[in-house]
């Protein structure tokens, strides 16, 4: 892979972590005043409306015809079960530790694509994703008394999120970048309209719906700089660095909510961290050597 494209999809990695990290924290701030279901409804009603508007203007929309390609369905359907999950644990966890769970993902991602794309992965790599998975049991503590049903949660939207970044991966170029967003918001407010069933509806404020609006910005940013990130770089190289979003996490915890990690947290998050670091230097080694 050209190390300008895989530098490209660094930095869209880095934005889109910190898009997501601040969007996350908007939808657990407002989830005070209002239902979940509602706030994904009118999250992506906003979405839909910016990034379709784009697309006309861009004239990226006389291309949507190529979403009818099944990576698009299995993408959103990933999106749909990722969102779900992680919402759910978010307004019923600290925004750190959720984000903890989620430093899995790189790992995963890097298994998944040796299993399923056919991606080479050495030993190392595997003991690394090996002591990775150790972090993570250190950070959800699944016993008698550390049991965490809300870790558990987060941990099903991460193996959601693999099937969307595996999915785009395997997108055909044709497929235009605003149209799979498009797709996946659409997905996003059906999901959010079926909560919206169980919890119901609430009258809302100018101030709430322009709060949700700022989040929905967000969002579009994160969905756009991730699908750009998975498409235009090597997934080995460009997954550690989604482990920026624990950075802005324990920041937006703790100066939002005062909210302190707890030791065994932040011991597990440095054990995920280093072996993620870890498969980075391994495959800019590899790539210098001309074996990967």
């Amino acid at each position: 892979m050209d190390l300008r494209e895989n530098s490209k999809a660094i930095t869209a990695m880095l934005l889109a972590m910190a898009a997501f990290l601040t969007n996350d924290a908007i939808v657990k701030f407002i989830h005070d005043e209002l239902p979940l279901g509602q706030i994904i409804v009118m999250r992506s009603v906003f979405a839909c409306a910016l990034i379709y508007a784009a697309s006309v203007v861009t004239g990226v929309h006389r291309e949507f015809r190529h979403l009818a390609h099944p990576t698009v369905g299995w993408r959103t359907l990933g999106e749909l079960g990722a969102t779900f999950f992680y919402l759910v644990a978010l307004i019923h966890l600290p925004i750190a530790n959720i984000t903890a769970v989620l430093q899995s993902l790189p790992l995963l991602v890097t298994a998944a694509a040796a299993i399923f794309l056919g991606a080479a992965v050495g030993w190392r790599r595997w003991t690394a994703i090996g002591i990775g998975f150790a972090g993570v049991l250190i950070i959800i503590r699944p016993g008698v008394s550390g049991f965490n049903e809300w870790s558990l949660v987060a941990l099903c939207g991460v193996f959601c999120m693999v099937l969307r970044d595996l999915s785009t991966r395997r997108m055909p170029q044709a497929i235009p970048t605003f149209g799979v967003t498009l797709v996946t918001c659409f997905g996003v407010m059906a999901l959010g309209g079926v909560i919206v069933i169980f919890e119901g509806w609430q009258p809302m404020t100018a101030r709430q719906l322009a709060i949700i609006a700022a989040g929905s910005l967000f969002l579009l940013a994160g969905y756009i700089f991730i699908i750009i990130a998975m498409r235009l770089g090597d997934i080995a190289v460009v997954s550690p660095f989604r482990y920026s979003s624990i950075l802005w996490a324990i920041l937006i915890g703790y100066v939002v909510w005062s909210e302190v990690p707890d030791t065994l947290t932040l011991f597990g998050t440095s054990i995920v961290v280093a072996t993620g670091v870890y498969t980075f230097i391994r495959e800019r080694k590899l790539a210098q050597q001309g074996q990967g």
